[in-house]
């Protein structure tokens, strides 16, 4: 009995050992195993034993090319992090669009697919749109369908820590879960966030806010909706609806969007908010008061979470940025009066793919929790 414990005991040390290697080099490669061995404090046995099981596996692989600056002798080998050993899809399926990407474990998008969706389409078929698209988008561009480790997909409305959607912005998802409803299709679960809070996590890895810590993202354009970070994590509150200030009609967040209504010249492909942006770049008086119309609706409610939260930085980010030059300045303006203090208002540059890069981020982080978890009892 004695012997089976140790046994096990050795076991599982080997595998924490493989972690930490691992770890290692998804943080900085390539490295040499002698590096590896100073910077894990393992020995080098112990190290070379990892890197080969891990090559194994396919998670590592021997780097190739120059290494810099030549020094007498053989060179050191050199061990990387292959990114390309499996793939995660973060898709996004709003009111008006869809957007789907697929990213090594590096983050980096190795292909995308954006299509129009029509707004009154009931949830039964939005959902069976959403399950042909990326069925039809993976059959395309992942080299096979088990090197896709996890997927994400943000949709409009609540979401609460099981994955049980709450929303009224598309009736027939309340109270589904859309996770498991998605993955009936494949082996692993897919994770299902609110759309705004995905936003924020885009910005806090690739975008505006990568240096803050306690945010406000306001998605706008067809609907306006706020998420926040306190202290860099998400707060979700206790059921997902932490700044669902659109919720309040007292606040005017529902109906901001109506100012961006614009019946002015179109160029032929152009969106309803472009072409207003143009205008107003081009000192078009209507389009400025729509612009400004805008920022009166959206101050009240921008507002109330800066008075809560004292963030230190605001993000626009969603369909509105086009006109979110003019924006800016105006939101400044009218936030002076009615708060302590203006936080720093800065203009997403994300653009549509903003919601989704978040789902990568949020399914990359549960492979990276797969992965990179300590695996010793």
């Amino acid at each position: 009995m004695r012997n089976a414990a140790r046994g096990h005991d050795l076991v599982a040390l080997r595998r924490l050992n493989t972690t930490v290697v691992l770890r290692a080099l998804h943080r900085r490669s390539p490295q040499t195993l002698a590096g590896l061995a100073v910077g894990t404090g393992l020995s080098r046995p112990t190290v070379e034993a990892a890197v080969e099981e891990l090559t194994e596996r396919g998670l590592v692989a021997a780097a190739t090319g120059d290494a810099g600056e030549r020094t007498p002798g053989r060179p050191a080998r050199r061990f990387r992090f292959r990114a390309e050993a499996g793939y995660v899809l973060g898709a996004d399926i709003g009111l008006h669009k869809m957007v789907l990407l697929l990213a090594d474990l590096g983050g980096t998008v190795v292909a995308a697919h954006h299509a129009e969706v029509d707004p009154d389409l009931g949830g039964g078929p939005r959902l069976d749109l959403l399950r042909r698209a990326v069925e039809t988008f993976l059959d395309e561009h992942a080299p096979r369908r088990a090197a896709v480790l996890a997927r994400c997909v943000g949709v409009p409305g609540m979401v609460g820590g099981d994955g049980v959607v709450t929303t009224v912005v598309v009736p027939e998802w309340s109270g589904a879960d859309i996770g498991r409803l998605l993955s009936e299709d494949g082996p692993e679960r897919t994770l299902v966030e609110n759309d705004v809070n995905l936003a924020l996590l885009a910005e806090r890895w690739q975008g505006a806010a990568t240096l803050a810590g306690d945010v406000v993202c306001v998605l706008t354009g067809h609907r306006v909706s706020c998420a926040l970070t306190i202290g860099g994590r998400l707060h979700r509150g206790r059921r997902g609806g932490a700044g669902e200030l659109g919720m309040l009609p007292l606040l005017g967040l529902s109906t901001a969007q109506r100012a961006l209504a614009w019946n002015g010249a179109r160029h032929t492909g152009e969106s309803e908010v472009a072409a207003l942006a143009r205008a107003a770049d081009a000192g078009d008086a209507r389009a400025l008061a729509a612009v400004a119309d805008f920022a009166d609706r959206l101050t009240p409610g921008i507002a109330a979470l800066a008075l809560a939260v004292d963030p230190e930085l605001i993000v626009l980010t969603g369909g509105a940025t086009p006109v979110g030059t003019h924006l800016l300045p105006l939101l400044q303006e009218r936030l002076r009066p009615v708060t302590l203090h203006v936080p720093r208002i800065a203009l997403s540059s994300l653009g549509e793919r903003g919601v989704a890069i978040g789902a990568v981020r949020m399914a990359l982080d549960r492979v990276e929790e797969d992965l990179l978890a300590d695996k010793a009892p």
